[in-house]
């Protein structure tokens, strides 16, 4: 028998990027809050375009940013695994636009269609993954090789394509809030990037693959803290 075509293609991305049930497209100016700690968390997030900062603030107030995520990715995922209220305040470091997903429709997507199950799933996977390694790189590395690794990851070395230059919305204070340091050890680092050729500034930071090869190679330059 002859296959039917009359149905179809469902395009994950394509659904995402459309208004319909339980789906809206919000746009977001920058430094505009997407949603903040403690706030009702019944929704899940997708970008779009531009980037948004997830920042935890403890109970002393000492914030921490732990994310910046780029277009095709989700975020708010935590309301499908049982959790109530929103974990983390996010931030718009740039015009955003943004898909709003409810709980109930995110459900109905994930358990309908497996092209969109097979996305969230392989973000997920990646997201826990990026999760491990960040966790062994400050179990192990100097704040000067988490830094490097942070402006590698920040410009796009090894996806697709050549390195992205890091957008200048990006602060010396947000890195050294990612890796756990102050913004007096993340100058000194970045000057000393700089002069050894392993980034240059042109009104934004860009990467070169000598930074690269030095974190693969733990060249003498990034040492080990003791």
């Amino acid at each position: 028998m002859p296959e039917n075509t009359n149905y179809a293609i469902f395009d994950p991305k394509e659904f995402l990027a459309k208004v319909g049930e339980g789906k809206t497209i919000l746009a977001f100016r920058k430094d505009e809050i997407v949603f903040a700690q403690g706030d009702v968390a019944d929704t899940v997030f997708y970008i779009q375009k531009g980037r948004v900062k997830v920042v935890v603030i403890s109970e002393q107030g000492k914030e921490a940013v732990v994310g910046i995520l780029e277009p095709g990715q989700f975020f708010g995922e935590g309301c499908m695994n049982g959790h109530s209220l929103r974990i983390a305040t996010t931030t718009a470091m740039e015009e955003c636009l943004v898909t709003a997903i409810t709980k109930t429709a995110m459900v109905a997507a994930l358990h309908d269609e497996p092209k969109f199950s097979e996305l969230f799933m392989a973000y997920l996977l990646t997201r826990n993954s990026r999760i491990e390694e960040d966790l062994i790189d400050q179990l192990f590395n100097s704040s000067e090789k988490r830094l490097a690794r942070l402006l590698l990851l920040l410009a796009n070395f090894g996806k697709e394509g050549s390195p992205q230059p890091i957008s200048p919305n990006i602060s010396q204070e947000t890195l050294a809030e990612m890796i756990g340091t102050t913004r007096s050890r993340v100058s000194f680092f970045m000057n000393r990037f700089r002069k050894l050729g392993f980034i240059s500034y042109n009104g934004k930071i860009e990467v070169n693959s000598s930074l690269l090869n030095a974190v693969l190679y733990d060249k003498p330059e990034i040492k080990r803290e003791l």
